[in-house]
């Protein structure tokens, strides 16, 4: 069994982080999202969410392509979860393209095109209009 692993937060869920999803499942037998905690999105990324954890991940939950949802507390732990979860491929979209190359030395390392007509920033920024 293939296992493939992406992270992000996932809020405003919309098509192109099903497309997403979709794609990196396409690449395995089995999807594990890490899911950026509310805390690490506020203290890290400097991001507030609409949606709490609690609610994105039920959202996650809920989709056919997700086998799995864990928390990312901290940028450091994707080497270890890629250990731990014995993971086949690393995915994320290709705007992080190359800043993950150092898992290479233990998984697969995919960049998937963004779906390029959305995204949560621009959702945001329409809402405000």
């Amino acid at each position: 069994m293939r296992k493939v692993i992406t992270y992000g937060t996932f809020d405003l869920l919309h098509y192109g982080h099903i497309n997403l999803l979709k794609r990196a499942k396409d690449l395995g037998d089995y999807l594990v999202v890490a899911l950026s905690t509310d805390e690490f999105n506020l203290n890290s990324k400097n991001k507030k969410c609409y949606f709490s954890y609690e609610e994105r991940k039920k959202m996650l939950e809920s989709i056919r392509f997700v086998d799995l949802v864990i928390p990312e507390e901290n940028w450091e732990q994707k080497a270890s979860d890629v250990k731990e979860f014995k993971i086949d491929t690393f995915v994320m979209g290709d705007d992080w393209a190359g800043k993950f190359d150092f898992l290479k030395e233990y998984c697969d390392v995919v960049y998937l095109p963004r779906t390029p007509e959305i995204s949560t920033t621009q959702i945001k920024q329409d809402l405000k209009k």
